[in-house]
């Protein structure tokens, strides 16, 4: 099956066009901006939906959930991969399993976590189906992250975390990135957490809307 293709609103001239709009918005990444280019953002959509795949807006996936909007999910995998392939990544919220595919095309490896259990077995299907076999879904609590598969290269948080706990930082490599939506409001802040010899250091790229991480396994 080619996944890439698609018609109208769902075709790969549509996709193009969204790399074009996020190369305008300030991502710079060849790497990133590729990966954009090749994940067919509609097949993660219910039917009704695909046809607003490529407008840059979040979109709602089922259990209270959204899917990032095409720049959001471009400007993390951004900032977390730092121009380079990386090894091991973690996600936190997997939701429907678009940005684990995007950073999948970015990483030999992609653990991610989903707590509600019909997202993941809806996103399992759907990158079994399109064969991308390098991103393994785990249906778990993901707030304090996974130390099973530690150390990540990037660790990238796709809900709103009040704060960031240390347990999560521990799980960096040296020189690894954190990116997170933080704060407990309707509007957020975008944060960076970089592993360095002496310590973490943090810095706040702009405000965002994202729905809240939540605890346990439903």
């Amino acid at each position: 099956m080619n996944y890439l293709a698609g018609i109208g609103m769902t075709s790969q001239r549509t996709r193009v066009r969204m790399v074009d709009r996020l190369r305008e918005q300030g991502i710079k990444s060849p790497l990133v901006l590729d990966a954009m280019a090749n994940v067919p953002r509609h097949l993660f959509l219910e039917e009704g939906l695909q046809h607003r795949a490529y407008e840059d807006t979040p979109l709602p996936i089922g259990e209270g959930q959204t899917i990032s909007s095409p720049f959001i999910v471009a400007q993390s995998c951004e900032l977390a991969c730092q121009g380079k392939p990386m090894e091991i990544v973690l996600e936190i919220g997997c939701g429907c399993g678009y940005q684990a595919a995007v950073l999948g095309r970015l990483a030999k490896k992609v653990v991610s976590l989903e707590r509600i259990a019909k997202l993941v077995g809806k996103a399992r299907h759907t990158l079994r189906e399109m064969r991308i076999n390098n991103v393994l879904i785990k249906n778990v609590d993901g707030s304090l992250g996974y130390p099973a598969g530690a150390p990540y290269d990037a660790i990238v948080v796709a809900a709103a975390m009040p704060y960031i706990p240390d347990e999560l930082k521990a799980q960096l490599k040296p020189g690894g990135r954190l990116v997170a939506p933080v704060g407990r409001g309707d509007v957020q802040a975008m944060m960076v957490v970089e592993a360095r010899p002496n310590g973490y250091f943090e810095r706040e790229i702009e405000a965002v809307r994202f729905v809240p991480l939540l605890p346990g396994v439903a």
